[in-house]
């Protein structure tokens, strides 16, 4: 029996003047399932992205989520419905501690009015220690305990990584959507990044990233998307995909028999997953 279906695009597209930046996209994504979503620079990966966050409407075709149709919904009420992103670059507040920049991911957890926090209400109490708790529980989760009272901007950068995908989790989404989060990472950075999209899967969260380095795809994803000028070419299993003449050609050119063409899109031995 397949599994449902979590987040589902049916014919999605849309155009920016004259130019189709995404043209007739169909995929889904399943509950605690990884999907790649790959492609070439200029592919659309972002903008697709853009689309089903809220970022951009769609011009045509349907986004449903949890059995919801979400397409042209407002990035907060797509968040609200549980899907959260991080970004290509880096956005975290500087000049803040670890533990205060993933507490502000709790903002749409809290139950108490703004008036409530001025008072410093018992329940607001309550509600807060409560959810400090839960954000210290997923940085040791994250092994970021250790710096939970240093500055962000004081870490390295994979660290800071670390630290926007705890506050994209602190959320509790159903869906994850991740973009080029292995970008600037170092080799054990890579490793670090593989294993933790790994345990967010095992918590039940699926997860949806663009990313250009194929030895975290091919390590990470059970589902892979290739597209290229906005239209999907391929779909399927990581091993189906790396072999893929159409993924070859978009990445490299027209020469498939290219042993460089080919290891483009094959991780290297040994990678740790």
């Amino acid at each position: 029996m397949s599994s449902p279906t979590l987040l589902e695009l049916q014919g999605v597209g849309v155009r920016f003047g004259g130019l189709k930046a995404v043209d007739a996209l169909s995929f889904s994504v399943a509950p605690a399932q990884v999907v790649g979503l790959i492609g070439p620079n200029g592919a659309g990966k972002t903008t697709a992205f853009n689309l089903i966050t809220g970022v951009y409407r769609p011009t045509e075709g349907h986004i449903r989520f949890d059995g919801r149709e979400i397409t042209g919904w407002a990035p907060h009420r797509i968040a609200r419905a549980g899907i959260f992103r991080t970004f290509q670059t880096i956005r975290l507040f500087q000049g803040q501690s670890v533990l205060n920049n993933v507490l502000a991911g709790l903002h749409l957890r809290t139950r108490q009015q703004w008036w409530q926090g001025l008072l410093a209400t018992p329940a607001q109490r309550r509600e807060e220690g409560a959810l400090r708790e839960q954000v210290l529980q997923l940085l040791r989760r994250l092994r970021l305990d250790d710096v939970a009272q240093h500055d962000v901007a004081s870490l390295p950068y994979g660290v800071q990584r670390r630290v926007e995908l705890a506050r994209a989790l602190i959320a509790e989404p159903s869906l994850l959507i991740l973009d080029e989060p292995a970008a600037g990472l170092n080799d054990q950075e890579s490793a670090e990044l593989n294993r933790t999209i790994l345990a967010v899967r095992e918590q039940g969260i699926s997860v949806l990233l663009v990313e250009h380095d194929m030895n975290v795809v091919m390590n990470v994803t059970d589902h892979i998307v290739c597209i290229n000028f906005g239209r999907k070419i391929a779909e399927g299993a990581p091993e189906h995909i790396r072999n893929h003449p159409d993924v070859i050609e978009a990445y490299l050119g027209k020469d498939d028999d290219d042993e460089e063409a080919q290891q483009s899109v094959t991780p290297t031995a040994g990678e740790a997953a």
